[in-house]
C-alpha cells in the first residue's frame, strides 16, 4: 500500500512579475493567462495546478472520485478522467530532501465528512489533532492513503 503524493511538474511554481520599477502594473497581462482570486492582481502564468495521484487501481480510484467525492470531470478520451478540485493553498515546510510532495483535501467539518465517508464504506483513520487542524486519512479503492483535514490556521481562501 503506497502513500498518496501530489507531485508538481519538475518542482516548478512560477509568476510572472513585471511593470514599471518598484511597483506593479495590474493592467499587465501575460497573453492567455487567468487570473485566480489569490493572485493579488499580480499577472502571472501559472492559473493553477494539476495533481496527480498514483493508483494499484486508476479506475477504481476515478469512480472514487466521480461518484463518492461528487467531483465534476472531464473525460479525454478511454475513460480518462481529470477533475475539478475546490480551490487550493500552498504551504512550504522545511525538510532534511526535497523528493517528496503531499496532498490533503480540506473541510469544515471533519466530523460529518468522517460519518457521512463511514456510511458510504469508506474507510477512515482515527482522528488526531496537529496545530493546524484535525486530520484523517481515507483509503481509496486502491488502496492508497488521502489525507483530509480540518484546519485551524488562517487560510489565504478567505481573504477574498
Amino acid at each position: 500500500m503506497t502513500e498518496v503524493r501530489a507531485v508538481l511538474h519538475e518542482g516548478l511554481l512560477v509568476s510572472l512579475i513585471t511593470g514599471s520599477v518598484g511597483r506593479i502594473d495590474p493592467t499587465l497581462t501575460v497573453a492567455g493567462s487567468r487570473r485566480g482570486p489569490n493572485c493579488k492582481g499580480v499577472p502571472t502564468m501559472i492559473f493553477g495546478a494539476h495533481v496527480v495521484i498514483y493508483s494499484t487501481d486508476a479506475s477504481a480510484d476515478r469512480a472514487f472520485f466521480r461518484d463518492v467525492m461528487g467531483y465534476a470531470s472531464v473525460d479525454t478520451g478511454h475513460d480518462w478522467l481529470i477533475f475539478a478540485l475546490p480551490p487550493a493553498e500552498l504551504a512550504v515546510h522545511p525538510a532534511d530532501e526535497t523528493s517528496a510532495h503531499e496532498l490533503f483535501l480540506m473541510c469544515d467539518d471533519i466530523a460529518a465528512f468522517i460519518e457521512k465517508m463511514t456510511a458510504l464504506g469508506v474507510k477512515c483513520s482515527d482522528l488526531h489533532t496537529e496545530r493546524w487542524g484535525s486530520i484523517t486519512k481515507i483509503t481509496l479503492p486502491g488502496g492508497g492513503k488521502l489525507g483530509v483535514y480540518q484546519p485551524s490556521h488562517q487560510s489565504p481562501l478567505s481573504q477574498g
